[in-house]
This record gives C-alpha cells, structure tokens and sequence, in this order.
C-alpha cells in the first residue's frame, strides 16, 4: 500500500544542509578574524618599529645637525656656566662658511657669544696636553667669543681692549688667595734618624748649554704661550678665527694660551641647562648627579 507524501525528510535535509553552511560561515568568519588580528598584531609591531627607527634617525639627524648635549667639567666660565652644569648647543645657528640657509633662523657669530668649539691643541706648548691626556679636536671648550675676525686684542693693566676700546666683562668675584694651612693643619713630622743608606759620593751635575746661559746672564726664559697675555702686546684676529676667553679669566685657559679659533672648529652656540648637579656632592658618578640637581639651575638660558 502506498504511503502519503511527505516533506518531513526534505525539510530535515534543508536543515542539515544550512547549518552546515552556517557553520562553514562561521569558521570562514572566525578564519577571517584571526587572519585580521594577525594582521593587525603584526602591523602595530611594524607600526613600533617604524616608530623607533623615524625616532632614532630625527634624534640622530637632530644631534648631528641641531642640538648637542655637552657637560661642562671646569669653572673657567664662571659665574655664567657651573662646574656640574650640562648644556644644550645650537648646531645650526652659525651658517657653514658664513652663507646663512635662507628662511632658516641663522646668524653670523657676534662679539660676546658663547660658543662651543672642538679643542684645537696648543701647538706652541704641546706638554701639558699630553700630560692631561687631551687630544685636540675631539674635546669640546666652552667660551665668550670676545673678539672677531679682523679685529685687534689688547692686554693692559688687567683689562681687555678690543681695537682700542674697553671690553665691558662679565666679572665674578675671585677667590682669596689661600695657602696649604688655611684647609688643613701642618705639624713637625718625627722621624727616627738613621745612618745614611747611601754612602757618601760625589756626584756630577751636567748643566745644557741653555741652562748655562741662563745662569751666565742671570735671566729666565717665558713660555712662549704666555706672549697672548703680555701686556702691550696687540693681536690681530686672522680671517675665518676668533679670539676667546672665559668669564673667569684667572682660571681659564683660552685663546690667551693657545691662539685662536677656526671657524671651522666651532660645534654651536650654548643655549641652555638642561640639567645640572653639584659635583662636590655628587662626584663623577651619574646616580650622584641625579641625587644632588641644583634646581635653580635646570632651564637657565645662557647669554
């Protein structure tokens, strides 16, 4: 006997056959999400690490062409510069070869700029460089600019000239001369006498020629450095060099020593402290630095 007809079996196959498409949507989807967060994870690690190379290049390209960062370790620019003080430079103030860029915020090198410049070694007296361990042109000075090319120097009666006219400076008040007894406290020394442990001789003292002639005619021979600083004595700034001291010129060693500075020795103009600590305190370690800032001096400009 025939049975009625049925949709049941065709709606149970229309069934299966849509969650099955549902579920093949599904993993479809959910393949598709997690291709799109691997994408994603991989992007933003692209999108970091373009990040720190733009970074690393502007900061590169910044203390290559811009700014610099240097630390100053003597008070030879005193009361304007500290022992202690770090600065930032201004690379791209002084145009190269004196050819300003145009549009760009550059300027010639006036008189009373203070400037840091690469070391350019005492070729008169090289003796005490050695002996400091100092290699010329790779140490960074930092000094007011007191005299441009062209321009004359003269030393008289403890003041500066520059073409015959009084240099107004910056002057700070110096320290009291002092002598070995005034920061500690000397006492006779007791010593047991003993017999001598060389037997007596008779040396030979050998005298050059120099030194005998010195002693003949009762006469003592200056350090030829010392001839920027004799007074009288005129200087004329040569072409593309600039004359400079420090602030504090009885402890500075500038142009006074070892001659002028070549333009193109010069890194930048000082512009400010970015940071700075009391090395007394502190000493020459860096966590030392960091525990004993001088506040006051953090953002002073420099002028």
């Amino acid at each position: 006997m025939n049975q009625p007809f049925s949709f049941t079996n065709f709606d149970t196959c229309d069934n299966f056959a849509k969650e099955e498409t549902i579920m093949k949507a599904k993993e479809e989807k959910e393949k598709v999400g997690e291709i799109e967060a691997e994408e994603r994870q991989k992007s933003l690690i692209r999108e970091y690490f373009e990040s720190l190379v733009e970074t690393l290049i502007i900061a590169l390209f910044g203390m290559t062409f811009v700014v610099q960062a240097v630390t100053v370790p003597t008070g030879s620019m005193q009361n304007t510069i500290l022992i202690g003080d770090y600065l930032l430079v201004n690379k791209f103030i002084f145009p190269p070869g004196g050819n300003p860029v145009p549009f760009f915020p550059q300027r010639e090198i006036r008189r009373g700029d203070i400037i840091v410049f690469k070391y350019p070694g005492n070729k008169i007296n090289p003796y005490p460089d050695i002996a400091r361990g100092i290699v010329p042109y790779q140490v960074n000075y930092v000094k007011r600019v007191i005299a441009l090319p062209g321009e004359t120097v003269e030393f008289r009666d403890n003041n500066v000239y520059i073409n015959g006219e009084l240099l107004p400076e910056h002057r700070i008040i110096a320290d009291p001369p002092r002598s070995f007894g005034d920061d500690g406290e000397m006492s006779a020394l007791r010593i047991k006498s003993e017999e001598p442990r060389l037997p007596e001789h008779k040396w030979d003292v050998y005298y050059s020629s120099e030194s005998m002639e010195a002693v003949k005619n009762g006469t003592y021979k200056v350090d030829p450095r010392m001839n920027f600083g004799v007074p009288g004595k005129i200087i004329k700034v040569p072409e593309d060099s600039y004359f400079v001291l420090g602030d504090s010129r009885d402890q500075s060693e500038d142009s006074r020593f070892w001659g002028f500075v070549h333009r193109d020795l010069i890194v930048g103009q000082a512009m400010f402290v970015y940071w700075s600590c009391d090395k007394t305190a502190a000493g020459d370690s860096f966590l030392g630095c960091l525990l004993h800032p001088r506040l006051d001096r953090i953002g002073k400009v420099i002028k």
